[in-house]
């Protein structure tokens, strides 16, 4: 049985965004599960899709009148809005009450593993955002990379660089509790020139200048939506 919903980093530079939120799933059908709010336990109400195989385990398996621990993809659609894309549940007790000891994760609730480009950081405001890139999907085509608007400190020496990012969901935001820099992104089609100084969506700040920010789907089969080949978190501990 796996230990943990969000699996090891296999490369330096793999791409992901990844985490757990811990909350009521509230569907705007119940007839319809696909889309609704995740109600946290701190009364934060947030925008929610479920993706992929999950369906299938949220009705066979999960009473959604209770808070469960999601597994979720962030993303970034209006600033100072989270939206969660809900593609696992880390309950190992729900299929196997003998595994109830797996339930608590190490890092807590509320956490997210975020791995990309800095693209943009404001230490005065605490203000980052980093583009992550997304895999091929089946039919070879290339989905657009997205942006995740997150809450930090990082120097200003590291934009471009790509950074793996340890953060806490508070409300709306993912603020950040540490950083790790592993190396420079290589800048397609720079030639020396300097690229805009303005963040991605409006406001003034240090910037490299990202291409559009569109959150590409693909396939609920590799993890955090990211490069790196990893598998579903959606939890099914063996019997």
């Amino acid at each position: 049985m796996r230990q943990h919903p969000i699996s090891p980093v296999t490369e330096p530079m793999q791409y992901r965004a990844i985490g757990v939120v811990r909350g009521t799933y509230v569907p705007t059908d119940a007839e319809q599960l696909t889309r609704g709010v995740l109600r946290c336990e701190d009364g934060t109400e947030i925008d929610a899709v479920v993706l992929g195989r999950l369906l299938t385990l949220m009705r066979r398996h999960l009473d959604l009148a209770v808070p469960h621990l999601w597994v979720v993809y962030p993303r970034s659609k209006e600033e100072n809005t989270l939206h969660l894309q809900l593609v696992g549940v880390w309950e190992p007790s729900t299929l196997d009450p003998e595994a109830a000891q797996a339930d608590a994760l190490p890092e807590g609730d509320e956490y997210f593993s975020i791995r990309g480009e800095l693209i943009y950081t404001r230490p005065e405001t605490g203000d980052l955002v980093v583009k992550v890139r997304v895999m091929p999907r089946a039919d070879g085509s290339k989905p657009v990379p997205f942006k995740l608007q997150l809450k930090g400190e990082v120097p200003l020496e590291h934009l471009r660089h790509f950074v793996a990012l340890d953060m806490r969901r508070q409300g709306q935001e993912l603020h950040l509790e540490r950083f790790e820099v592993i190396g420079p992104v290589a800048q397609r089609g720079n030639r020396g020139g300097k690229k805009t100084g303005r963040k991605p969506g409006g406001g003034a700040g240090a910037g490299a200048g990202a291409g559009s920010g569109g959150a590409g789907q693909r396939r609920p089969g590799a993890q955090g939506q990211g490069q790196g080949g990893h598998r579903s978190a959606v939890s099914r501990p063996a019997r």
